[in-house]
């Protein structure tokens, strides 16, 4: 049976993918940088004998046919850009590029998907269809290395029917997978103002034009965006996270300029949302006496798992790890470019439990002691591997 071998070859080649992922780790690079990392799976990829093509600079696009390789058609996508920390963990793989590191798992997600590849074609003549493998640039950063893979026709040529991929999950013991149906993770888009007016002495303010003032009533006056107009029932967050102005104790700036994050898991309230806090940061600001820029950087939208997908692969994760190792995946406001997959074809965007208390690997995603229990490598790239021959629409 397919679903054992597998098991099997997963069993028997984790050690070399947790070798990969080490290689990986040490050598982390920035996102739409990841010209190391691209040649190493290139590389990878060659020595198993799948053909590959890149797309986005630094993108890997490799195909395995099965056997009647038009029947279905699946992607497995994997990212593989780091984050700019400096890494604290005391470990032999540890970061050689300093302020750089993989933070948020992208090494696991390379080498799981290069770990499923390998499987995938020693087994070629045992499943049926295309196995698309999309090794992705720049998911860390807008516009998103998804969008720029979709542009140069990424879900093309062939065309699949459904994408799968996952993210390591540091609140999830080891062992275990989560997943959910609908909405996963929220649209985030980026906020810039700069709030300008005349300045002047802080003893006479009569005088000026208080930007420090104006920024202060527009702060609590943008949450009220939030609070009083969107559906109590769908979850948003507007924060403001950087206040810049001012340099002393007695000047009133001429300049302040604010930074934040808006997110929400419904596209129409997303836009419709840009429109109130246009509409209200420029009324505010103008009507207290001062001028306004304001740029709303739109990024990556709603992870929305197809439900249908999902019901799929959640039975056949079941399956494969046990039905008490799988469980429901928390909706997140955090975002991932995943989403620009999700809106063109059905998606699964799962999670793979990489924690260990007693191990005391725990620490979460994005910070400078992340690190996973690597038995994860070996089930990950199991899970991939029979996801990709099992599923279908």
């Amino acid at each position: 049976m397919i679903k054992e071998k597998i098991k099997t070859l997963a069993k028997k080649y984790a050690d070399e993918f947790i070798e990969v992922r080490h290689h990986l780790h040490a050598h982390p690079e920035l996102s739409y940088k990841e010209f190391e990392t691209s040649k190493f799976v290139q590389q990878k990829l060659t020595e198993f004998g799948i053909p590959f093509e890149i797309k986005a600079t630094t993108g890997v696009i490799g195909i395995i046919k099965g056997k009647n390789p038009t029947k279905r058609i699946i992607a497995l996508r994997a990212d593989m850009d780091a984050l700019p920390i400096t890494e604290e963990n005391d470990v032999d793989y540890k970061s050689k590029n300093i302020g750089l590191m993989h933070a948020c798992g992208h090494d696991v997600h390379t080498s799981v998907l290069l770990g499923a590849s390998k499987v995938l074609n020693e087994l070629k003549d045992e499943w049926e269809g295309t196995i698309k493998l999309i090794f992705q640039p720049g998911e860390e950063k807008n516009p998103g290395g998804a969008s720029l893979l979709i542009k140069e026709n990424v879900l093309e040529n062939p065309k699949p029917a459904a994408i799968l991929g996952l993210h390591v999950h540091p609140g999830m013991e080891v062992g275990k997978l989560s997943f959910r149906g609908g909405m996963v993770m929220a649209s985030a888009d980026e906020i810039y103002i700069t709030i300008k007016g005349k300045g002047g002495h802080a003893a006479a303010p009569h005088t000026t034009v208080d930007t420090i003032l104006i920024a202060s009533h527009l702060i609590v006056a943008l949450q009220q965006i939030i609070s009083r107009n969107r559906n109590p029932f769908s979850p948003s967050v507007l924060s403001i996270t950087s206040f810049q102005g001012g340099y002393t104790t007695n000047v009133i700036p001429s300049e302040v300029k604010l930074m934040g994050t808006f997110r929400a898991m419904d596209e129409a309230w997303r836009f419709k949302a840009h429109e109130l806090i246009r509409k209200e940061a420029i009324g505010l600001v103008e009507s207290m006496g001062a001028q306004i820029d304001l740029h709303i950087d739109v990024g990556y939208p709603v992870v929305h798992n197809n439900e249908a997908l999902n019901k799929i692969a959640r039975k056949e994760a079941e399956e494969y790890i046990g039905k008490e190792n799988v469980s429901e995946t928390e909706m997140r406001m955090g975002a991932e470019d995943f989403g620009y997959y999700t809106q063109l074809i059905p998606g699964c965007f799962y999670r793979l439990g990489v924690m260990n208390e007693e191990k005391k690997i725990t620490s979460g995603v994005h910070t400078p002691t992340f690190n996973i229990d690597e038995s994860a490598i070996e089930i990950g790239m199991g899970m991939m591997a029979w996801l990709g021959v099992s599923v279908s629409l």
